[in-house]
């Protein structure tokens, strides 16, 4: 599993995230680094990383605050968040779980620790559709071999229009706004028009044809949303 994953690293200490980068790049894991929250944050929103590891004490906005933030925003929210810490006693281990991380690591700790809890993690927060074939009404997107069938029959989908269907299939019966779309499936770091994701939506209903364009309705003052249910 951890081949294809990216990890963000934040620590004000650059020897603690050279230590872990090279503990979890052996392991197969891409790794990025930043310094404090709002470098963090910049690299979240443009490179999208599969989990944070977080130290608590940072100057600026510490661990706990930057947690909360990104709990916070719906962009964010879903990350898989570790908090790396000194602070061992209980009610701060209370704390970090209350802030909404997903696991909590007392320093100093050994990296085939690190490596074990953050698979552990992530194999508790990856959503159906991420790793494994999910199925609506007879489509069926496999996100390992990259193929969608329309019971059965092969789709052919652009890359945009891919990762638009399988952001739609993990994330149903919601309406999502097109500047939601745009920061959801294209990432913070392109810059596009909302029009931009209409042609896309276009694209892809084209693509499923009359058996499922169904699926990806137009929600009237708002965008769109993907629902087996007819509007």
């Amino acid at each position: 599993m951890s081949a294809s994953k990216s990890v963000l690293i934040v620590d004000d200490e650059a020897p603690i995230r050279e230590m872990i980068a090279v503990a979890l790049e052996m392991a197969g894991y891409q790794c990025l680094e930043a310094e404090n929250a709002n470098q963090a944050h910049g690299l979240i929103v443009d490179d999208k990383p599969d989990m944070v590891l977080l130290d608590w004490m940072m100057p600026g906005a510490s661990g706990i605050e930057f947690a909360r933030r990104l709990r916070k925003d719906e962009t964010t929210a879903d990350i898989p968040i570790i908090m790396l810490t000194a602070k061992g006693d209980e009610d701060n281990k209370i704390k970090g779980l209350e802030a909404g991380v997903d696991d909590y690591i007392t320093k100093p700790f050994s990296p085939r620790e690190l490596v074990a809890r953050l698979k552990a993690v992530l194999r508790r927060t990856t959503p159906k559709g991420i790793e494994e074939p999910v199925t609506v009404d007879g489509l069926t997107l496999d996100p390992i071999s990259h193929r969608v069938t329309s019971d059965l029959n092969p789709i052919e989908l652009g890359p945009t229009e891919f990762r638009l269907l399988q952001f739609f299939m993990t994330h149903q019966d919601r309406a999502y706004s097109r500047s939601q779309l745009l920061d959801m499936v294209w990432g913070g770091n392109v810059y596009v028009e909302e029009r931009t994701v209409d042609v896309h939506i276009r694209r892809l209903r084209k693509a499923l044809g009359d058996r499922h364009d169904y699926l990806v309705q137009t929600v009237r003052g708002t965008g769109y949303r993907f629902s087996s249910n007819v509007a």
